[in-house]
C-alpha cells in the first residue's frame, strides 16, 4: 500500500484513486462553479471593523410564534467569533424604524442550539478529507457555516428613558446583524432580574461568569424582598437542593446571611419596620458557626463584597438553642456561639398530639388519643401534667376496663395506644427550662437561632424535638389569639436541614398532621411573615402539598435523576445539573426571573467547616 505522505502536499483536484469530481472537491453547486474572478468581484471589501457576532440567517426560514417548537430563529457565526460562542450565551437582534412609530427596540435571545452546516453540497467524510484534516493543525471553518439556533426570550425597549421588557411578538429583519449582551442593564432587564433584593451569586453560562464592561464585570442576581416590588419571596419559600459535597450548605449560609442583615427589615401591621428572626434546624451542627468570622475571608475579598452590597463576616446575635435528650452531650468547640438548653414540656402535646405518635397510628388509635385519653388525663392533672405521669395514667388496668365497658376506646385500641406513646420518657420534661418559657429568647429579631439535633442519636426523639419546635412556631404564626405575641409579630424564616426527614410523603395519621401543618403555614406564609428555607439531598421526598407552594428552588449538583425530575426545572438546565461543579446552581424562581445559572461565593461569608 503506497502511503499518501509520498507525494508530499496534497493537489486540492487529486483523489487517491484520479483527479476529483465535483462532489468531492466542493463544488457540486452553481455557487462552488463560479470563476475566481466572480468570487474576487463580490468579495466582502473591509470598511473598517465588523461589529457583533453574525448576522440573521433565513437559509431554513426565519419565524417567531406562540409556540416555541414552531420559532425559527437562527443566526450565521461569523469565522472568527465562532471560538467565543456558547450554549446560553445571551444575544441582542435590534429591530429598525418601525412604520408604526415603534424604534429602539431590541430582541433578546439566547443561543439554545450550535451547529456546523456544509458550505456546498460536498461530502467531507471522504478519505481524501479526513487524512489531509489527520496531517494538518486545524481545519478551514470556511468551507462551513457555523449556524446558532437562537430561543426569544423578551423584547427590550425604552419608556421615558427607563429600558422594559415585553414578550416577544416581532420577527427581526433577515440579516439583521447579532451582537453579544454585555451590558448590565440589558443582560438583568431581559431576564427580570431584580436590581435590588437578596443576593444569591453571579449570573453564568455554561459554568462561566457572564462577563460585561462595567465594574464590577460580573452581574448579581438578587432575589427581589420588597413590597413595592411584589411580596418579598422570602415568605413565599425557598427550597435548595444539592448532593452531597455540591456547597449546599455553603450557599444556604451565604444566603441566611443576606436576611439577617441589620439593613434589611419588613413592615408590620402594626406600621412597625422589624428585622426577621431565623431559626434553623441543623442536623449536622454546621449553622452555629454563623456567629464567628471566616479566617479565610481576605480584605480584598471583603471589599468586593461592600462594592457588591453583600452582607458578610459572622452574625453576632447567633445562639445554640441545645435540646436537653436523655444522656446526650452536645460539644461546641467548633463555634462561639452562646448556648441554651432547653426541654419540651409534655404540655404541648395536648395541641399537638401526634408528637408522642412515634409509631403509626390508625384513625381509630389516633381518634382514642385525641378524644379520649389525653382529655381525661388534661382534667385530671391539669396544664402541668407530665409524660412520666401520663405513662403512669395509662398503666391503670381500672381505667383500661372502664373505657371498654363504657364502649369510649376498645381494649384492645388502648393496648395499641399504649405502646406507641411509650419511649418518650428521654424527651419530654428534662432537668433544663421548658422551651415554652424560652420564647422571647428563642425568636429575636435580627437574630439566628440554630437548633443542633446532631447529639440525639434516637431518630424518634430528633424527630419528636423538631416537629415540637416547628408546630409551636407555625401555630402561633397562624393563630388569630396568639399566646406568644413575640413570634405573631416578627418576621420569620424557618430554616429546616434534610427536610426530606421531617416532610415526607407517609401513611401514618401524625405524618399526615405534619404535612398539613406545613402545607397550611406555605400558604399563609406570605400574609403572616412567615418563610419555610428548606435545604435537602432527596428533594424527591418531600411531599408534594409542600413542594407546590415553593416559590424559589435553587438546585446545585444532584447525580440521582429521579431527584432532578422532582424539582420541576426547565429541561434546558435539568441536563447541565448533573455535571454541574461546588457552587454551580440552577436558579427558578418565576416570579423573580426567567431560570437562570449561578455561580454562589467561591468564598463562605461566616465561618464553614469543622478546621
Amino acid at each position: 500500500m503506497t502511503d499518501l505522505g509520498d507525494f508530499g502536499e496534497f493537489n486540492a483536484d487529486d483523489t487517491a484513486d484520479g483527479p476529483a469530481t465535483a462532489s468531492e472537491s466542493g463544488g457540486a453547486d452553481d455557487a462552488s462553479a463560479r470563476t475566481t474572478d466572480e468570487f474576487e468581484a463580490t468579495a466582502v471589501e473591509p470598511r473598517g471593523e465588523d461589529t457583533g457576532i453574525g448576522a440573521i440567517s433565513v437559509s431554513q426560514g426565519l419565524q417567531i410564534s406562540e409556540e416555541s417548537d414552531d420559532t425559527t430563529l437562527r443566526t450565521y457565526v461569523t469565522e472568527g467569533n465562532r471560538s467565543s460562542v456558547r450554549i446560553g450565551t445571551y444575544l441582542l437582534a435590534p429591530y429598525p424604524e418601525a412604520a408604526d412609530g415603534r424604534g429602539g427596540e431590541t430582541l433578546f435571545c439566547r443561543i439554545s442550539a450550535l451547529e456546523y452546516a456544509q458550505q456546498y453540497h460536498a461530502d467531507d467524510a471522504t478519505e481524501i478529507h479526513a487524512r489531509r484534516a489527520m496531517r494538518q493543525d486545524g481545519i478551514d471553518e470556511a468551507d462551513y457555516k457555523f449556524v446558532a439556533d437562537l430561543e426569544p426570550v423578551a423584547i427590550l425597549y425604552r419608556d421615558d428613558g427607563e429600558l422594559k421588557r415585553r414578550m416577544t411578538d416581532r420577527v427581526p429583519k433577515p440579516q439583521t446583524v447579532v451582537r453579544e449582551a454585555t451590558d448590565t442593564e440589558e443582560i438583568k432587564t431581559g431576564l427580570k432580574i431584580p436590581e435590588d433584593g437578596v443576593f444569591l451569586g453571579h449570573l453564568s453560562v455554561g459554568g462561566e461568569k457572564v462577563q460585561t464592561a462595567a465594574s464590577p464585570p460580573t452581574i448579581d442576581y438578587r432575589l427581589k424582598d420588597d413590597y413595592d416590588a411584589g411580596d418579598p419571596l422570602v415568605f413565599r419559600h425557598t427550597l435548595i437542593a444539592g448532593g452531597t459535597g455540591s456547597g449546599k450548605t455553603h450557599g444556604a449560609k451565604n444566603i441566611l446571611r443576606q436576611y439577617l442583615s441589620e439593613d434589611r427589615t419588613y413592615p408590620m401591621e402594626d406600621g412597625r419596620d422589624v428585622q426577621a428572626a431565623v431559626v434553623q434546624f441543623d442536623p449536622q451542627d454546621e449553622y452555629a458557626q454563623m456567629h464567628d468570622d471566616n479566617p479565610e475571608l481576605t480584605d480584598e475579598f471583603a471589599r468586593r463584597l461592600e462594592r457588591e452590597g453583600v452582607a458578610y463576616g459572622g452574625h453576632d446575635d447567633t445562639k445554640a438553642f441545645v435540646p436537653k435528650v436523655g444522656t446526650a452531650s452536645y460539644s461546641a468547640g467548633h463555634h462561639r456561639a452562646e448556648q441554651v438548653e432547653f426541654t419540651i414540656p409534655f404540655s404541648m402535646v395536648y395541641d399537638n398530639p401526634w408528637l408522642v405518635a412515634g409509631s403509626g397510628l390508625n384513625d381509630n388509635q389516633y381518634g382514642a388519643l385525641v378524644r379520649v385519653l389525653l382529655p381525661q388525663f388534661k382534667r385530671q392533672y391539669g396544664d402541668g401534667g407530665t409524660y412520666e405521669e401520663f405513662t403512669t395514667f395509662l398503666d391503670d388496668p381500672a381505667l383500661r376496663e372502664e373505657l371498654d365497658e363504657s364502649g369510649q376506646v376498645h381494649e384492645a385500641t388502648f393496648d395499641a395506644v399504649r405502646r406507641r406513646v411509650v419511649g418518650f420518657d428521654h424527651v419530654f420534661d428534662q432537668d433544663a427550662r421548658p422551651i415554652t418559657d424560652l420564647v422571647h429568647e428563642f425568636v429575636r429579631p435580627g437574630g439566628l437561632t440554630v437548633v443542633p439535633t446532631y447529639h440525639i442519636t434516637d431518630t424518634r426523639a430528633t424527630e419528636a424535638v423538631v416537629l415540637a419546635l416547628s408546630s409551636l412556631l407555625i401555630d402561633q404564626k397562624l393563630s388569630n389569639d396568639p399566646t406568644y405575641d413575640r413570634i405573631k409579630e416578627t418576621p420569620l424564616v424557618l430554616g429546616m436541614d434534610e427536610a426530606h426527614n421531617f416532610l415526607t410523603d407517609a401513611d401514618s395519621v401524625q405524618a399526615g398532621k405534619v404535612i398539613r401543618k406545613f402545607t397550611e403555614a406555605a400558604k399563609q406564609g406570605r400574609k403572616e411573615r412567615l418563610g419555610l428555607f428548606l435545604i435537602t439531598q432527596d428533594p424527591q421526598d418531600i411531599d408534594d402539598a409542600v413542594f407546590k407552594q415553593i416559590n424559589t428552588t435553587i438546585v446545585l449538583n444532584l447525580g440521582d435523576e429521579e431527584a432532578i425530575k422532582s424539582v420541576n426545572i426547565p429541561s434546558n438546565l435539568e441536563s447541565k445539573v448533573p455535571y454541574m461543579e461546588k457552587g454551580q446552581m440552577v436558579v427558578y424562581s418565576p416570579d423573580n426571573s426567567e431560570p437562570v445559572e449561578l455561580i454562589g461565593l467561591s468564598t463562605c461569608l461566616t465561618r464553614h467547616g469543622r478546621d
